[in-house]
């Protein structure tokens, strides 16, 4: 309960703020989006690695260790649409939001106040793993478009190239007059109540249905993965904190941009925004059941 309480209570708070904003303010949800996406989370990024005290090996195994994470949930899925026989369109549903978890928005912020400033470090870790591969390897295998598609998109994300500044300024040591990375910083900090509050508004938008499929998608993403996620680990041989925030982090629920990636790419965005709400509201189920498993672990 030491971590439990202090990780989720603070989550679900500033989540109900959003869903309560949204219902009594009507706030521009795209604005706050799109601040958050090109503005405030590359600041967020760029920062801490500007600062991190996280090896180089450590970054590598938790980069890895999401990877092939991601794979294996890519080839489950595959799996299950061929043996069901699921239509096309919902199996692209399927496919994007069991492999595509909230790691921004929740995921950030549930790292950060689990495990502290270290835990949000290697977070961001997985949080850049994870874009790159929703806007950069999930268009052209849900396209066939090949590699170059990829990496044309992945180039004009803002957090490539936060990831880019922030590693460089990292190692050649950079110090800002004026105290500039003073500023990038604050901006970073208000990235993860804005995510949240967001997260909630989202929630409130969005239609409630509980149907097989959405409990079906969501059990994928809330139990399969980070079962997955933890057998993964353990094969690499990641300990402490990189084991516990890969393991965190892939217990996420489904991340909103899943809607988007469905709509763009010929699956159902309806079924996959139903599917974002019910693991969202189920996740405050699962991750604190995920959190005492992992303390138990390191006991």
């Amino acid at each position: 309960m030491s971590i439990l309480l202090p990780a989720v209570v603070p989550v679900a708070l500033i989540i109900l703020i959003g869903v309560i904003a949204q219902r009594t303010l009507s706030l521009d949800q795209s604005t706050l989006s799109r601040l958050a996406l090109y503005i405030l989370i590359p600041a967020l990024v760029g920062d801490k690695l500007y600062r991190t005290s996280v090896s180089l090996k450590g970054a590598m195994g938790l980069a890895a260790g999401f990877v092939i994470s991601s794979a294996l949930l890519y080839l489950l899925v595959l799996g299950i649409n061929q043996w069901g026989n699921f239509p096309k369109a919902m199996g692209k549903s399927l496919l994007v939001t069991t492999i595509f978890g909230n790691v921004g928005n929740l995921g950030l912020p549930m790292n950060s106040f689990a495990f502290g400033e270290a835990g949000l470090e290697r977070a961001i870790i997985c949080l850049i793993t994870s874009a790159i591969l929703l806007f950069g390897i999930a268009p052209a295998i849900l396209t066939g478009k090949g590699w170059r598609y990829g990496v044309g998109v992945t180039l004009k994300l803002p957090l490539f190239w936060a990831m880019a500044a922030g590693i460089a300024f990292h190692v050649l040591q950079v110090e800002f007059p004026y105290r500039l990375d003073a500023g990038i910083e604050q901006l970073g900090k208000s990235s993860i109540p804005i995510a949240l509050i967001i997260l909630g508004m989202q929630l409130a938008s969005t239609g409630f249905a509980l149907g097989l499929y959405e409990l079906f998608a969501s059990a994928l993403r809330l139990f399969v993965a980070p079962a997955i996620a933890l057998g993964v680990g353990l094969m690499l041989q990641l300990t402490g904190l990189d084991f516990k925030v890969l393991v965190l982090q892939t217990a996420m629920p489904a991340a909103v941009n899943t809607v988007l990636m469905a709509g763009e790419f010929g699956g159902e965005p309806d079924r996959a925004a139903r599917t974002v709400v019910v693991s969202t509201l189920l996740s405050f189920l699962s991750l604190p059941l995920i959190l005492w498993i992992l303390t138990q672990a390191a006991e």
